[in-house]
């Protein structure tokens, strides 16, 4: 900064004005201290100003997975928010491991991110503690955190799976199957008991084999489509509890002849090309809302925890409004 000050013929404080982006300079003066810092090569040292301000302008982002197409328009969403705000997204996959997500999260608070959002895997966070007490704000998104209080922002999973069974018991299905993914993860749950709702509001009483949680790799899901879609009284409609539980019930319900009703619980890649009917949640909604309010907690925003549930959508493209075939 001398350097740059020297040739720019300026003080040390007018070359910290420019390079902070400050009020109160000429725009002859920045014009000579900008040709100053690219003559120069100068480049900020954010470490000394971590020092200064105490303040690291980044945050971190644990998700689940960033592979997934779901979180692609999430840590998008959050990115733009930090952008706006002149801070930087670090963010890493957790792989849905509980030990994974800690351990990322710490490391993150070890390289003293400002905030942190998180996707929780796991369902106690109260290794948090020490660093929430310590500064470091803390929102958690599509799930809600495990025995500590914090911010939460998340879809109306049970409300939207409620929605999207009662569309296929309106277009006359009684025998619904219902697969979803592990029965530890919150939204999973939240999405059964929608499920189970809708069937109850109906009147209609829930078969064992008509319900199946577990991983959504797609042996297993395939497994249990065709073994719901099997026997003297198989289902004739399918709700598939998240995106990747809808593309392999797709391909499923692909090979066989008769038509089977399918409603899925996110949009997924091409489903309006192919017409089928999903609850939606807005991914870059979620991100952005849970991005918010982790720089509202920065700027000194104190109230109380909250959670904020977010609408899911009804999008019918065809596959939903499937009628039971005749013969069943």
């Amino acid at each position: 900064m001398k350097d740059v000050a020297s040739r720019a013929g300026v003080g040390l404080k007018t070359v910290s004005r420019v390079v902070n982006g400050e009020p109160g300079v000429t725009p002859d003066t920045e014009r000579r201290v900008q040709e100053a810092i690219e003559s120069l090569g100068f480049r900020r040292n954010d470490s000394a100003r971590v020092l200064r301000k105490g303040r690291t302008a980044s945050i971190g982002l644990v998700l689940e997975d960033l592979a997934d197409p779901f979180y692609g328009p999430l840590n998008r969403a959050v990115e733009e928010v930090a952008r706006a705000h002149g801070a930087l997204l670090i963010n890493g996959s957790s792989a849905e491991d509980p030990e994974r997500e800690q351990e990322l999260v710490l490391a993150l608070c070890a390289r003293r991110v400002d905030g942190l959002i998180v996707i929780p895997a796991g369902h106690d966070h109260r290794y948090l503690e020490p660093e929430i007490k310590a500064g470091i704000a803390t929102v958690f998104v599509d799930r809600p955190a495990g025995q500590i209080d914090a911010d939460v922002v998340l879809s109306d999973s049970f409300g939207g799976a409620r929605k999207g069974v009662a569309h296929l018991i309106a277009h006359g299905h009684r025998r619904i199957g219902f697969i979803g993914d592990q029965p530890r993860i919150h939204t999973a749950v939240e999405r059964v008991r929608g499920y189970r709702a809708a069937m109850e509001d109906a009147g209609l009483v829930v078969d064992d084999s008509w319900v199946s949680l577990g991983i959504t790799a797609p042996e297993r899901v395939r497994a249990a489509a065709e073994a719901m879609l099997e026997g003297p009284e198989p289902v004739t409609a399918i709700f598939a509890g998240n995106n990747r539980v809808t593309v392999t019930a797709v391909r499923v319900l692909a090979e066989r002849e008769r038509p089977v009703a399918l409603v899925g619980f996110d949009d997924i890649e091409l489903a309006d090309l192919l017409g089928i009917t999903v609850i939606a949640q807005d991914a870059a909604t979620l991100g952005r809302t849970a991005a918010e309010r982790l720089f509202r907690r920065l700027d000194g925003v104190d109230d109380e925890p909250a959670l904020v549930a977010l609408e899911t959508v009804l999008i019918p493209r065809g596959s939903g409004e499937v009628p039971p075939s005749a013969d069943r």
